[in-house]
């Protein structure tokens, strides 16, 4: 498959920073933080974000709050709001709190899965359908996840067979988009293009949506090569929060600055505003009392404040 040379006019970020991107914080964030992070990332134009998880708080004990944070979510007409639900018992507190969009997440590694979600692949897929069928049931859109696409911490190489042999059961279930993660940060551009190659020949580019990690500084190299060849959806964290606690490697995710800012650049436009993106992880980076990472322009109007 050869590279595109028109770009989209316009592509979907999904902003993953208040799940993804806290899930493995130490410090105990409070609940009104979040939201009010949450409601920082609409205001900058966000229109699909990560929210929390329904996962039991022995596995991620910062996501306790789930239902709390999403039942006081602020109405916002054209917002997505989405929670990762790993098994039933996540789906039923999920429809207590009003969920209205939900994720289903596998590996395309058995032992991160063993790692993950302490059950293997098959069960992994196995408790995914059983999510569906109440989501589709409720009439609740979901997507799902893939992670360790491009490698495993464990097992190394990934087929990408494999990959595809699972985007096509998570189709098969009802999902609207499958986001192909680097869980590790370990795929460089050439990565990217292959495990595609496989992936498109079975799936339209609009149905698939890529998750990089930057732990190699490779993911905006990545994102270029996923809109080559036809990619438009793109999962990224303000302020590059983030990293997989089951992941030895695994640093921040691609930081949503960057990402928008490459796009605007070359004329692709998101629904984001990279100035009010900037006061949100500002606002994030304060209640952590961490760096986060900044572009320079984001940084400059910072220091206006």
């Amino acid at each position: 498959m050869k590279g595109k040379t028109d770009y989209p006019d316009q592509v979907k970020v999904v902003e993953v920073g208040p799940r993804d991107g806290l899930q493995n914080v130490e410090e105990t964030i409070p609940t009104e933080s979040k939201i009010a992070y949450i409601k920082k990332l609409v205001e900058s134009g966000c229109r699909y974000i990560e929210v929390t998880s329904f996962v039991h708080p022995k596995w991620i004990p910062q996501l306790a709050d789930s239902r709390a944070v999403y039942s006081q979510l602020p109405i916002e007409e054209g917002v997505h709001y989405i929670a990762l639900v790993p098994n039933l018992k996540g789906m039923e507190t999920a429809l207590d709190a009003g969920v209205q969009e939900i994720a289903v997440f596998t590996s395309a590694s058995e032992t991160f899965s063993q790692r993950n979600t302490n059950a293997s692949v098959t069960e992994s897929l196995r408790r995914c359908r059983e999510v569906a069928g109440i989501a589709r049931r409720h009439k609740i859109p979901f997507r799902g996840y893939i992670s360790t696409a491009f490698g495993c911490p464990f097992e190394g190489s990934v087929s990408p067979n494999r990959v595809v042999e699972i985007a096509d059961e998570l189709f098969d279930m009802g999902v609207y988009e499958v986001s192909i993660g680097d869980t590790t940060g370990i795929a460089v551009p050439s990565d990217v293009e292959r495990l595609l190659n496989n992936t498109l020949r079975r799936f339209s580019p609009d149905r698939i949506a890529l998750h990089m990690h930057d732990t190699r500084q490779t993911a905006l190299a990545n994102i270029l090569r996923g809109l080559d060849l036809g990619i438009t959806a793109f999962d990224a964290s303000s302020g590059g929060l983030g990293g997989c606690p089951y992941a030895p490697g695994a640093s921040g995710n691609l930081a949503t600055e960057n990402l928008v800012y490459m796009l605007s650049k070359m004329g692709i436009t998101t629904s984001i505003d990279l100035k009010k993106l900037g006061e949100a992880t500002r606002f994030i980076a304060k209640v952590l009392n961490r760096p986060l990472l900044f572009h320079i322009e984001c940084r400059e109007e910072m220091t206006r404040h």
